[in-house]
C-alpha cells in the first residue's frame, strides 16, 4: 500500500472527434489541486487494447496478450480511479467496457468516481458503470459529475459554441468537490482494508 493515494483519471473515449479530453483535463486539475494525492491521467487511446479475447477473466486465468498484461500492470499501480465517460446509446463506451474487462483483480476493492456527459448528463452511462464496478468488487462514490442539458451544449461543439468548461463550474463544481471528497474517504478506507 502506498502512503499517498494514487488516483488515475481514465478518459473512456477513444474517438478522434471526442469531447472527453475537456472534462477529463478539468477534473484532473481539480484532483491534482487536492493535498495528499498523487494523480495521473490515463488515456485509453494510448494503450491500444485489443478486444477482450482471453480464455477467461484474469481472476481465473492469467492473460496472454501483452497489451492486456501491460494495462493490468498499469492500473494495478493505483488505489482509486475517476472515470470520464460519455453516454453512448444509454451506456458507457465500448472502449471503456473493454478496458474494464481486460482486468479484474487489479480493480478489486478500490474506489471510483465518475464524470459523465451527454444531453442527459451521461446519467445512464454512470449507472451502468456503477453496476460494472460492483461486479469488479469496486466502491463507487455516491456523488458524480453530470454535464448535461444546456451546460453540455454550452461547452460541446454540437451546441454551436464552445465555451470553456470554467463557465459552467457554477453548475458542476459542487458535485465535483463532493465526488472528490467521497473518493478520498473511500480510497483511504479501502487502502486501509487492503493492507
Amino acid at each position: 500500500m502506498s502512503v499517498t493515494p494514487r488516483i488515475a483519471v481514465i478518459l473512456g473515449s477513444t474517438r478522434d472527434s471526442r469531447f472527453g479530453e475537456t472534462p477529463a483535463k478539468w477534473i484532473l486539475e481539480r484532483a491534482q489541486a487536492r493535498d495528499g494525492w498523487d494523480v495521473e491521467y490515463l488515456d485509453l487511446k494510448d494503450f491500444d487494447l485489443p478486444l477482450f479475447n482471453e480464455v477467461a477473466s484474469n481472476a481465473w486465468a492469467p492473460s496472454e496478450d501483452t497489451k492486456a498484461k501491460a494495462w493490468q500492470e498499469k492500473i494495478g499501480q493505483f488505489d482509486a480511479f475517476i472515470f470520464v465517460t460519455p453516454e453512448y446509446n444509454r451506456s458507457i463506451t465500448g472502449a471503456l467496457k473493454n478496458a474494464l474487462d481486460q482486468a479484474y483483480v487489479e480493480w478489486n476493492r478500490k474506489a471510483f468516481g465518475i464524470v459523465s456527459y451527454g444531453s442527459v448528463g451521461g446519467t445512464r452511462a454512470a449507472e451502468h458503470l456503477r453496476t460494472i464496478g460492483i461486479e469488479l468488487q469496486m466502491v463507487s462514490t455516491r456523488s458524480a459529475v453530470h454535464i448535461g442539458g444546456s451546460d453540455f451544449f454550452a461547452v460541446h461543439p454540437l451546441g454551436g459554441q464552445s465555451k470553456p468548461i470554467s463557465e459552467i463550474e457554477g453548475s458542476i463544481g459542487g458535485s465535483a468537490d463532493a465526488m472528490l471528497d467521497e473518493l478520498d474517504w473511500w480510497t483511504r478506507a479501502t487502502m486501509a482494508a487492503r493492507s
